[in-house]
């Protein structure tokens, strides 16, 4: 049983996996593309990664403000999920991501990561982050 989590941006998508026990998060790959709207590539490479290391369900972070409203992010990211459902066949979980990319950022500057070096990583690192965020749930724990 493989999970993936994937952080939705505008012009990037950051992939994790966990161990196929279900503990630990590792990032995977940020995914780039030149337009907002362009998302053919981008699902045909998350579909080959679900393949590469058989996943079985998705977490995608969800954007929600943090007066815990929807904003236009989140309603992008409820669309992107629904695409992915089609698309794969796969269950997908929204997964609040508040602060997630933030938290990315200190990491890698407390790594010593260069300002310039980290936008190359920060999305796979916080996708990482909002695996491991529903793994460690009580939620999700049978």
């Amino acid at each position: 049983m493989r999970i993936m989590g994937l952080d939705f941006g505008s012009k990037t998508v950051g992939v994790a996996v966990c161990d196929e026990l279900g503990y630990t998060a590792q990032g995977v790959e940020t995914i780039t593309r030149k337009e907002e709207n362009k998302l053919r590539q981008t699902c045909q490479r998350i579909e080959a990664l679900i393949k590469e290391y058989g996943v079985t369900s998705i977490v995608l972070g969800y954007p929600k403000n943090m007066n815990d409203t929807i904003g236009e992010r989140a309603e992008k990211t409820e669309e992107f999920k629904a695409m992915l459902e089609r698309r794969t066949g796969l269950p997908v979980i929204l997964w609040d991501e508040r602060l997630t990319t933030v938290e990315a950022d200190e990491i890698l500057e407390e790594s010593g990561v260069p300002r310039s070096e980290r936008k190359k990583v920060i999305d796979k690192i916080a996708a990482g982050l909002i695996l491991q965020s529903y793994l460690n749930s009580p939620e999700t724990k049978k």
